[in-house]
């Protein structure tokens, strides 16, 4: 049902006017009575649960950075049988992000484009509704996912994570990096090692006691993934998220003239399931066995997750199939996935 859907009305919607109006959908899918009908639908089994960041996670499968920049869907994404839910990328300094259009579908591939450039209300904003939301119990764990405020120079970087850090840390589950988004002008350049270290031990010390990861870009060359995931290890973080969205446009099916019309940004989907298993083998390697690390990028099926959680993974993260899958997308994951 919902692929006739998509492929008769909602791939003729703008993409992210298509976005705001499915989380329209899925704020309503979080209040009762219907989030006690979706849950009953869609709930993982109990033999799913997963132990991580000293943590237990509902399912493996969550959804990654970027499909809840604000915290407000939380719940009837919980209800739809997410694991987890990693909110954001939260800025320190809210944002309305690049000029529209900045969202892309590559239909033929499965796969999007996006420029978004950290839209979001800023740090007060989500910490606000993430206390909200811990009244209210949620019934997920909840990232928060943190990046650089555009207007902030990368050299004064660091005192704005940290800020960001200092109100978020306190309110989420765990806290994740993010130096890898290709749309926010220098950021990437944050990766270098000895511009990440010091950057990682600001935070952490702003983090607290709550779980820090770090968010890395699958561009990156082998060799600079092991020294990330060294350095993080030796700095003392809790795992890490691999990978971002990537700026390469290899070997995609969609015609060329469309990709080049959606010009820059970061391509998400089924593009990448290679390149992510390959990051994800390079990091297990590079880490011990209980650290924590987040595969992200071209799942779409059981059978992509359970093939992360085969290769070490310890949760899987998705977002871009979420658009072609429809609402029941966690619930075909988690019955599909062997028992824990």
């Amino acid at each position: 049902m919902y692929p006739l859907l998509f492929r008769v009305v909602l791939s003729r919607f703008d993409p992210e006017f298509a976005h705001h109006a499915a989380m329209a959908v899925i704020r309503v899918l979080g209040v009762p009575p219907f989030s006690w009908v979706t849950r009953a639908i869609a709930a993982p089994r109990p033999e799913q649960q997963v132990s991580a960041l000293g943590l237990t996670f509902d399912s493996p499968f969550g959804v990654a950075a970027g499909f809840d920049k604000n915290a407000i869907g939380v719940r009837g994404l919980a209800a739809l049988g997410f694991g987890h839910v990693e909110i954001g990328t939260i800025t320190a300094i809210p944002q309305e992000g690049n000029p529209q259009p900045r969202l892309f579908r590559l239909v033929p591939d499965r796969a999007v484009i996006n420029r978004m450039g950290f839209n979001n209300d800023g740090a007060d904003a989500a910490a606000k509704r993430l206390r909200k939301l811990r009244m209210r119990r949620p019934k997920t764990v909840v990232g928060v996912n943190i990046g650089k405020s555009r207007v902030v120079d990368v050299a004064d970087a660091t005192a704005d994570y940290v800020a960001s850090a200092s109100l978020l840390a306190p309110l989420a589950d765990y806290l994740a990096v993010n130096v890898s988004s290709p749309n926010t002008p220098g950021l990437r350049g944050l990766q270098a090692v000895e511009t990440l270290a010091p950057l990682l031990r600001a935070v952490k010390a702003a983090a607290g006691s709550t779980p820090l990861l770090v968010k890395i870009a699958p561009d990156l060359p082998d060799d600079e993934i092991e020294a990330i995931a060294r350095l993080a290890v030796d700095e003392g973080l809790d795992g890490i998220i691999a990978h971002n969205t990537t700026i390469s446009r290899d070997g995609l099916r969609t015609d060329a003239a469309v990709v080049e019309a959606a010009g820059a940004g970061g391509l998400s989907g089924a593009p990448l399931r290679e390149r992510s298993m390959e990051v994800l083998r390079i990091v297990r390697a590079s880490v011990p066995s209980e650290f924590c690390v987040i595969s992200v990028g071209g799942v779409e099926t059981a059978d992509d997750v359970q093939a992360r959680l085969d290769a070490g993974a310890t949760l899987v993260q998705g977002y871009t199939a979420f658009l072609y899958r429809g609402p029941l997308w966690a619930r075909q994951i988690n019955r599909g996935l062997r028992p824990r």
